[in-house]
């Protein structure tokens, strides 16, 4: 198992190496499909311009095959020159091996080309969703941005495909349509009227592709997004009894998504057949001209050869700009979702105002929640809403009238709020990696710091239980972690991270009641001298806060220890035994 995790840790370290190549990605055109992938393209010209000179040189020797075995029939075999026959076929040995080698070159370069514009778009959009910020979630489905990631990515880098091999066939059909020339101006004339004919057939498929894949995109961002909260929210739907209506729900979305996938799947099926059929029929229709000539003497036996083989040879390139319309269809479907994304703009903020100099209260009139500085302050909600709401205005993250030291919240600078004062939601997202930088997030801290910190929220036992300490790797959300441990995962990121201002909303629920006795100890000396509000119904961490307000119907009615308030408010008295005899209960059940 731990040879395994090291194993992974390598993995994950290689791809976020390739992954941090680009600094700077570049500006991406945002003004549709068609745009984004050829900003793409011009990124990285060097490297398409070879992709389409390996793919234009190897199609073109592909044709060349043909020309050198008329050669060899009409000057060596037909006259019985043994030597021309030996320099015609070591002709074609060697432009046969050269072939192969550019075969592998143009793999090699397309593959640089598609993993280029996969990784540049992943940091595109990766760095938008961070640019968006809180605002992501009212701006952009998590379904939506979770599909581009899966899905969009990987078909953008897949149309790329056609500045290789696309390139590559125009060229190659225009050499044989040339050869062809020098042999018979009827042939010629009918390759050159071939292709166009079979574009006429295959056009109103692609623009059919490109509707309904369309919309098979909506459906699919819309599901996806309902498979995230029907896992996110299984348990309480489960309480509530809405778990069977919700999944007749999901089965139907679902079926229609199936059906959709099948009209997809009906036009990309008569696309594949015609880019397999098409040409072969070209083929025979040619073979059967060129047979016609032979037989009344127009054109050599060698030639009616070389015309077998230049036909043979452009079913490659007709296939290939089949299938890179198809590509491409598909390609502009999945960028005009990124360009949707990328236009998407944070609120503006034209606050300029400075915060205070130093430690000052913090309070939300709307409420009457005073937070004052370098105290540990508890708030109690007979509604977790409630104190969700506070939380929310305090941190900036909802419109309010909140003061910082007799200044409005929301004049002061955004980013200098976001410098000193912390929100610690409970359903922060942990992202994929070694533990070491799940908890260290966007700072550099050594390890006695993180593990300082793994301490005070008492999650030393996690590091001790993964096979490689911090290095050990923890899957996306967590999910390698329990529900206990990603919360103190959560709370140690967030006391490293060691703000002015710490906002933290229920970090003690998941955990058992001696954990939860030792996460309160800890936290309290961990922010001593520090401004802390914690929203909690736990009375082991209201019973160590130096004050407790509480709240009822979104208003503090009352405040001061928590002792105190178990004496003279009735109210409070009930919340605190109502969360202590459920906690008992869960104690009991685990």
């Amino acid at each position: 198992m731990a040879g395994q995790s090291g194993v992974t840790a390598t993995a994950y370290r290689g791809e976020r190496a390739v992954i941090d190549a680009y600094e700077d990605p570049g500006t991406p055109d945002r003004r549709g499909g068609a745009r984004y992938l050829w900003w793409l393209v011009l990124r990285q010209p060097g490297r398409c311009a070879a992709g389409a000179v390996f793919g234009s040189v190897w199609m073109v020797l592909l044709a060349a095959t043909p020309y050198l075995m008329s050669r060899a029939v009409d000057d060596g075999l037909e006259p019985g020159d043994m030597g021309a026959l030996a320099l015609w076929t070591g002709a074609l040995f060697l432009v046969s091996g050269f072939n192969s080698w550019l075969s592998t070159m143009r793999h090699r370069t397309m593959t640089r080309v598609r993993m280029d514009a996969n990784f540049r778009t992943v940091k595109v959009v990766v760095g938008q969703t961070v640019r968006l910020g809180a605002s992501l979630e009212r701006r952009a489905g998590a379904g939506e941005v979770v599909t581009i990631g899966v899905g969009d990515v990987q078909t953008i880098a897949g149309a790329l495909t056609v500045v290789g091999p696309g390139v590559g066939a125009v060229v190659a059909y225009a050499v044989v349509a040339g050869l062809l020339l020098a042999v018979s101006p009827l042939l010629a004339v009918v390759v050159l009227l071939g292709v166009p004919v079979i574009g006429l057939v295959v056009g109103p498929l692609v623009g059919r592709l490109q509707g309904a894949e369309t919309e098979y995109r909506e459906r699919q961002g819309v599901l996806t997004a309902r498979i995230g909260d029907l896992a996110g929210g299984l348990r309480v739907l489960s309480g509530l009894g809405g778990k069977n209506l919700v999944a007749d729900a999901f089965r139907r979305d679902s079926g229609r998504l199936r059906e959709q996938g099948y009209r997809v799947g009906a036009v990309t099926s008569w696309m594949e057949a015609l880019a397999a059929g098409l040409p072969t029929l070209f083929l025979a229709g040619v073979t059967w001209i060129a047979a016609r000539q032979a037989a009344q003497g127009h054109i050599s036996v060698g030639e009616l050869v070389s015309v077998y083989g230049y036909v043979a040879t452009l079913v490659w390139p007709v296939m290939f700009l089949i299938e890179c319309g198809h590509q491409l269809s598909r390609g502009v479907v999945a960028a005009r979702r990124v360009t949707a994304l990328l236009r998407l703009e944070p609120p503006a903020d034209a606050a300029t105002a400075d915060p205070p100099a130093e430690p000052s209260v913090l309070e939300d009139p709307e409420s009457g929640v005073r937070v004052l500085p370098g105290r540990l302050t508890a708030l109690a909600a007979a509604r977790p809403a409630d104190a969700l709401a506070v939380v929310d205005r305090l941190g900036r993250y909802a419109p309010s009238a909140v003061t910082w030291g007799g200044v409005r919240l929301d004049e002061i600078a955004l980013a200098r709020v976001r410098e000193r004062i912390l929100v610690a939601d409970p359903e922060a997202d942990l992202f994929a990696g070694p533990l070491r930088e799940v908890v260290a997030g966007r700072g550099d801290p050594s390890d006695e710091d993180v593990l300082r910190a793994l301490r005070a929220a008492a999650a030393a036992d996690v590091v001790q239980g993964l096979p490689d300490g911090l290095d050990s790797v923890v899957s996306a959300r967590g999910r390698s972690l329990s529900g206990g441990q990603r919360q103190r995962v959560r709370l140690a990121r967030a006391l490293l991270a060691d703000p002015e201002v710490l906002l933290a909303v229920e970090p003690t629920s998941a955990l058992d009641a001696h954990t939860e006795a030792m996460v309160a100890d800890r936290l309290r000396a961990a922010r001593e001298g520090r401004t802390t509000l914690l929203a909690t119904t736990s009375p082991l961490v209201l019973d160590r806060a130096d004050r407790v307000l509480f709240l009822a119907d979104g208003k503090v009615v009352a405040s001061g220890g928590h002792r105190e308030l178990l004496d003279g408010e009735p109210g409070y008295r009930e919340l605190v035994a109502r969360d202590a005899a459920r906690s008992a209960t869960e104690e009991v059940v685990g």
